[in-house]
């Protein structure tokens, strides 16, 4: 038996590296593949894995999957499962926004923050493209920063294309599991690409006519960066769902949404209608920004979404 770390997933096969480096062809088990019933994909990049090999067989059989200290998911556009798990034991989220081809929906962040927070992986805020906007998108880039700023998010603002502040982003790459999500035509591939030139990654211009982006990515990969940190390139998302949540505790997972409602009336309150809310007063005295709330008003009913 070995054990190893699952870098990309593709059907039933796997790639696999020990802690010495070398790589390993593994193929998941039917019982295997069937055991998470909920989830389409019961094995994914970061999962660390128990796997052997059968006489005569160059690939590898995957015996057991380890338990997971947290993962992201998202919900799956196969709608005979619950779920999709975007990738396992990783140590931060990139999430990748652009304010220009494309413009990355302000909800879409939100989504996304929330999902973070619900499985407590930290996450860093990095505005590219920074070398396409002009002192309008500039102003509006400031202004969107400052309320994650406002809220406690990290936030970097770069160029992958031209390496404008890449340094200040490989400070919080080293010695980690860095997960890199966001809309397709973001630039992912091309950041990956821009921290190590050697790798083959392919990297396709965004779509001029709707001036959105075109899927490179189409499994999820885990890059090695320098002697001890990991990136996990993802296919681009259009739409970031959110599942298995309780709606009553949703507000838990807006920081600052969150920190005001300790001082609300009713215990229970949903910060939506009720009287003596200090999350409605904090919205009336500009301590909470519209969007924000706006993103929890639309979450909170949304029917699409899979509450408990």
């Amino acid at each position: 038996m070995k054990e190893g770390l699952v870098v990309k997933v593709s059907g039933n096969l796997c790639i696999v590296i020990d802690s010495a480096g070398k790589s390993y062809s593994c193929r998941i088990e039917g019982k295997l593949r069937i055991k998470e019933f909920k989830s389409t994909n019961p094995i994914v990049v970061g999962d660390k894995i128990v796997f052997e090999f059968h006489d005569n067989y160059d690939v590898g059989i995957v015996k057991e999957i380890k338990d997971r200290k947290n993962y992201i998911i998202r919900k799956s556009t196969n709608l005979s499962k619950k779920y999709h798990i975007i990738a396992a034991n990783v140590d931060q989220a990139f999430l990748i926004v652009t304010l220009k081809d494309p413009v990355t929906n302000i909800e879409f962040i939100d989504r996304f923050l929330v999902s973070a927070e619900a499985y407590r992986i930290p996450v860093i805020i990095i505005f590219n493209k920074i070398d396409l906007y002009d002192s309008k998108t500039f102003e509006e880039l400031l202004k969107l920063r400052k309320i994650y700023d406002d809220i406690g998010y990290n936030c970097i603002e770069i160029s992958a294309l031209l390496g404008i502040n890449m340094d200040i982003l490989m400070k919080h790459i080293n010695s980690k599991i860095t997960v890199i999500n966001g809309n397709s035509g973001v630039g992912k591939s091309q950041l990956i690409k821009s921290i190590n030139p050697s790798l083959n990654i392919k990297i396709r211009d965004i779509s001029s006519f709707h001036k959105s982006g075109v899927h490179t990515t189409t499994y999820n990969e885990m890059y090695k960066i320098g002697t001890d940190g990991f990136l996990i390139d993802t296919p681009g998302i259009k739409g970031f769902g959110l599942i298995d949540f309780y709606k009553e505790e949703l507000y838990h997972y807006f920081p600052e949404i969150f920190a005001f409602s300790k001082n609300c009336k009713y215990y229970n309150c949903t910060h939506i209608h009720e009287p003596g809310c200090a999350v409605l007063k904090a919205i009336d005295k500009g301590e909470i920004a519209i969007s924000r709330y706006t993103s929890y008003f639309n979450l909170f009913f949304d029917a699409n979404e899979k509450y408990r």
